[in-house]
């Protein structure tokens, strides 16, 4: 199953051809037809669009609530709501029918410039259905209007909230919310707090840009080399070192960070950041599961197919076995 995935290399998602874990998910036959045939009709779409960069971030981030960015508009749910905690909004979907063991804190994507707290809550209410957390995700403020290090002091407030609630805390996200997902969870560690699981999907943690990146081009599938670079440079100041360990992760010391579950796909600019951050895990001794989606582009996650689908199980999969060893 997805969820079994050893804690040694890359396995593909069992969608294609089940679960073999000798599979390369780097092998071209492993992509279906589903996921080859998104991508074409994603980079197609978003290849026409006009240039984001050619508009202030506000006029984006209004068109993206409009549902007009790269990925799909989700509805805001009734039982979603608001709290505050030190001046930071947070939107908590509480389990159904069930008490709560804990909180998984989502921190979202959109390149530390964009993205909202409430842009995910089907996929966060089915989180908290299925585990029994708590999800909650956290309003953390926006470059560039906002760089570095104020949207991760805002992600710190909120697991402060998550902690004076009762049971475990999980952190995770998405892109660069997987990024100050990660930065948030080495802060715990240095100050001797225990984090149950991370859950990070297709992040960046190397903001001076791995050679994935460097690599990628030109070709808009959901990002392209471009895109990261003007992200970067949004949330990092102009005076740091992009290449500093307060900034990026990959190169600071990872011993002693909790159990963790990174995800990604082959077709993602980003590629290289989960790959050297599993093994940079592992070589720090750390439980590090990785799962490569053939043919996933970036973020793959949210959308609906059927890797996605993979995808959430497995998420899911990794936080109740967490859960289940803590008990």
């Amino acid at each position: 199953m997805a969820a079994d995935i050893a804690a040694t290399g890359p396995t593909p998602y069992s969608h294609a051809h089940g679960a073999d874990a000798a599979l390369n998910p780097f092998d071209p036959a492993l992509v279906t037809d589903e996921t080859a045939a998104f991508n074409a009709s994603l980079l197609a779409t978003l290849s026409a669009l006009p240039d984001m960069w050619g508009s202030p971030p506000h006029v984006i981030r209004k068109a993206r609530a409009d549902g007009k960015g790269p990925f799909p508009l989700e509805p805001k749910l009734d039982r979603a709501q608001w709290v505050e905690h030190e001046g930071v909004r947070i939107r908590v979907l509480v389990p159904e029918d069930q008490a709560s063991t804990g909180v998984y804190l989502h921190i979202h994507g959109g390149g530390w410039t964009f993205g909202q707290a409430d842009f995910q809550d089907p996929m966060l209410a089915r989180l908290a259905d299925a585990t029994g957390l708590i999800a909650a995700s956290v309003a953390y403020r926006l470059a560039p209007e906002h760089p570095y290090p104020d949207g991760p002091t805002d992600c710190l407030a909120a697991v402060a909230w998550a902690f004076a609630q009762a049971g475990p805390v999980f952190v995770g996200g998405e892109s660069a919310g997987a990024h100050l997902a990660l930065l948030t969870a080495l802060t715990l560690r240095d100050q001797g707090i225990d984090c149950s699981g991370l859950v990070l999907n297709a992040g960046c943690y190397d903001l001076a840009l791995t050679p994935s990146v460097r690599n990628w081009g030109s070709a808009k599938l959901v990002l392209n080399t471009r895109d990261i670079e003007m992200f970067a440079g949004n949330f990092v100041p102009a005076f740091m070192d992009r290449r500093s360990a307060a900034i990026s992760p990959l190169y600071t010391r990872l011993e002693g960070l909790p159990p963790s579950f990174l995800s990604v796909g082959t077709e993602d600019p980003l590629l290289d950041d989960s790959l050297m951050l599993h093994q940079r895990l592992l070589a720090a001794g750390v439980s590090s599961q990785l799962a490569v989606a053939p043919g996933g582009c970036h973020v793959f996650h949210v959308y609906d197919l059927a890797i996605a689908r993979e995808a959430e199980a497995a998420t899911h999969g990794f936080i109740q076995h967490q859960l289940e060893r803590a008990s």
